[in-house]
């Protein structure tokens, strides 16, 4: 048996098996319960200081970024 045909039946039968299963598993991790509080902190990241500034730390800032 060639290599091109074996490794195309293992791509047809088992791979295609083992990628549907791992999309299944990221799926399931990704609605699993107490999952929703981690992500909605994450979401909500770009508003946090929507209503007012950043508050000051107490290091200046050391990039030439950070200063503009």
């Amino acid at each position: 048996m060639e290599e091109y045909t074996l490794l195309r039946q293992f791509a047809d039968s088992w791979m295609l098996l083992v990628l549907f299963a791992f999309f299944v598993g990221i799926v399931i991790w990704v609605f699993r319960p107490g999952a929703s509080k981690e992500y909605k902190d994450t979401a909500n990241i770009p508003f946090r200081h929507a209503d007012a500034p950043a508050p000051q730390q107490d290091k200046p800032a050391t990039s030439k970024e950070a200063r503009q």
